[in-house]
């Protein structure tokens, strides 16, 4: 069977985590999380010294320090596309040569991003065997939903804001404090996300068209199991 890849899209809270989570338990696949890559190399950079050779990364002949990324990813800024293109393409080389089945979650995320990233998942799993789904939200939902946002410490992954849930402290799912991502998910700092996104993110959807690469829209805003069902539906 032909391994294959699903790509969601959507603005900051738009859920696409939870969607990937969800099509990761039921179909088996290897859920991709870019800000997981990203967070990961900027925990382990953070005792690094400013003489550091590993604090530099090389590519497209250009270098990027990781604690520079670092601070604009905190402000909420997206970090420089060749550092993060070079992480992910890294990334799906290793899970190709896995044998893994892949879902994206909000990546690419820049028009340079999908201009070198794209071709090369063409390239290893076939045009024909990628799905991509925009969920849409509103520009208020965005910021509801991330000033609310809280993420286990443990496992990183958010916990739905609801009444049942806004008084929780401990996550549910495996014991770990309930915390804010600090900064991140500032009204403020939302703010930059989100013209981040309509500037340098929704270029993406010309060009995946362009390439014969169609992606469906799926209302974000309904609840987490009508969107997961209308995704379904979607790639199916």
């Amino acid at each position: 069977m032909e391994k294959q890849v699903i790509i969601l899209f959507g603005a900051p809270g738009a859920g696409k985590g939870t969607q990937a989570e969800l099509l990761s338990s039921k179909l088996s696949f290897y859920l991709f999380e870019t800000s997981k890559i990203l967070e990961r190399e900027f925990i382990k950079a953070k005792d690094l010294s400013a003489d550091s050779p590993a604090r530099f990364i090389d590519f497209d002949n250009q270098k990027f320090d990781i604690l520079q990324e670092k601070d604009n990813w905190v402000k909420g800024i997206l970090c420089s596309p060749p550092f993060v293109t070079y992480l992910v393409i890294e990334e799906i080389k290793k899970l190709f040569e896995e044998g893994k089945n892949l879902i994206l979650a909000g990546s690419p995320r820049t028009l340079y991003e999908g201009e070198k990233v794209m071709p090369f998942v063409e390239s290893l799993y076939g045009k024909e065997s990628i799905k991509t789904v925009l969920l849409e939200i509103s520009p208020e939902q965005t910021i509801y939903r991330n000033s609310h946002r809280r993420i286990c410490d443990l496992m990183r992954h958010s916990i739905l804001f609801n009444e049942e849930t806004e008084k929780l402290s401990i996550c549910p799912l495996d014991g770990s404090k309930l915390v804010r991502r600090e900064g991140l998910d500032d009204p403020k700092v939302i703010k930059v996300r989100l013209k981040e996104y309509a500037e340098r993110t929704y270029p993406i959807f010309d060009y995946f068209e362009k390439r014969g690469l169609k992606i469906s829209k799926v209302n974000g805003e309904q609840s987490v199991a009508d969107v997961y069902k209308d995704v379904l539906s979607a790639i199916q």
